[in-house]
């Protein structure tokens, strides 16, 4: 009787260990163990190798777990049986007990203890179970097979919805580790930028041409120092005919001289440009500009016309944040005049837009401005209006034939609008 007693104490503790261990592997910071791994912790290196394997130190697990509880169980029955001289009754109290035991100690407290500190029971228990998956390969092969089997019977289809879920579970663990206080806001806003960067296109971040500022190849030097001094910029993008036919870009440094400006011909000092198509990938045109050594590239439509430009301060303000500098006008996109009115400059980015008044709109244009001409049905005048979901949209300023400002007014909706 001892002797199954102290088997039933050594299962309920296997229990314990084996509980415990899946939980360290599964909670387990990869990165944290990698870290100690290049330190030289030769635990946390055999800790990190064993869960990249995680199929068959899973597998490993649950025979292992399964065994002990198994053995457990039938020995319970055993003793109970003989102590209480009925079968029956012994079998009863046997699955009351060894449950309750099994739950509380080979279960719940191992777990929640494994929970707190995974990366250092994960490297504990690394030796031992690593010699567990030696001595059960056997069953950890046929299960492989087994498994290899089912993927052959259920097949599942990588499709887009899973990269799209990958990203949202990575934007969802910046999120988590920053409630948490393992990143500050800084931190988190910038991996949430690195993250969102690869599905940016060159039409969603580029300068249009209706903002464009550019010179004429023929045009006079004071002119080109004029417009210098008037828009502070190191570069500007050159024309011939029109701004469809961008030849170049002059930079100030090529232009002013010594102590005055050049005498050279104006299409002597004049950079060869990148031109790319409105479709590029962000990360793809950043590549390009470093390729190139250029900080401008002109986008142009599916017609070869010019849509506007992307520079590299562009790129980098959608990792980084917006890049001020002493010449930087402040343009306040978003100005809430009381808990309904608002001011909105029609530059502002659309989805920010639908993000801040919470709605949703199919819409192929990038900026407010192109969704409020959209929504009107042709080129805006002051005062025009349209109401869309719970919002009265206004244009107050209009610039070159487009919205340059409006007023939106949020009102609630009647039940049977919100039904709808």
């Amino acid at each position: 009787m001892t002797t199954y007693i102290i088997i039933m104490a050594i299962c309920l503790i296997g229990s314990a260990y084996f509980s415990a261990t899946e939980t360290a592997f599964s909670c387990a910071n990869k990165t944290r163990l990698r870290a100690l791994a290049e330190k030289g912790n030769k635990k946390a290196e055999l800790a990190l190798g064993l869960a990249e394997k995680y199929d068959r130190l899973i597998s490993t697990i649950l025979i292992g777990n399964n065994i002990v509880n198994i053995l457990l169980a039938s020995l319970g029955t055993i003793v109970f049986t003989q102590q209480l001289k009925d079968e029956e009754l012994g079998a009863t109290v046997s699955t009351v007990v060894i449950t309750v035991a099994v739950l509380i100690f080979g279960e719940i407290t191992p777990k929640s203890l494994a929970n707190d500190f995974p990366e250092k029971f994960a490297m504990f228990s690394a030796p031992l179970i690593r010699s567990f998956i030696w001595i059960l390969m056997p069953l950890n092969f046929i299960f492989s097979l087994w498994k290899k089997l089912v993927d052959l019977i259920v097949r599942v289809k990588e499709d887009e919805e899973d990269e799209n879920m990958a990203q949202e579970e990575l934007l969802l663990m910046v999120e988590e580790a920053e409630q948490e206080g393992d990143i500050d806001t800084d931190e988190g806003d910038l991996l949430r930028n690195a993250i969102e960067f690869s599905d940016l296109k060159a039409e969603d971040i580029l300068t249009h041409r209706v903002d464009l500022e550019a010179l004429p190849i023929d045009a006079a030097k004071k002119e080109i120092a004029q417009k210098f001094t008037e828009t502070r910029f190191s570069r500007i993008p050159v024309y011939e005919d029109n701004i469809d036919n961008i030849v170049g870009v002059i930079h100030q440094k090529d232009f002013y001289v010594g102590s005055g400006v050049t005498t050279e011909p104006i299409k002597d000092i004049i950079s060869p440009v990148l031109f790319v198509h409105q479709s590029e990938m962000a990360d793809d045109l950043l590549k390009k500009l470093q390729k190139e050594k250029s900080h401008i590239a002109v986008v142009v439509d599916e017609y070869g016309g010019t849509l506007g430009i992307v520079t590299m301060e562009d790129i980098l303000e959608q990792l980084v944040g917006e890049i001020w500098d002493e010449h930087d006008v402040v343009v306040e996109e978003f100005k809430e005049l009381d808990e309904n009115n608002f001011v909105i400059d029609c530059n502002m980015n659309l989805d920010d837009f639908c993000e801040e008044f919470d709605i949703k709109t199919e819409s192929d244009s990038v900026s407010v401005g192109g969704w409020v001409a959209e929504q009107i049905g042709n080129i805006p005048d002051i005062n025009d209006s349209f109401t869309f979901e719970n919002l009265l949209v206004t244009v107050t300023e209009v610039d070159s034939h487009r919205a340059a400002t409006i007023k939106v007014e949020k009102h609630d909706l009647t039940e049977e609008e919100e039904k709808e």
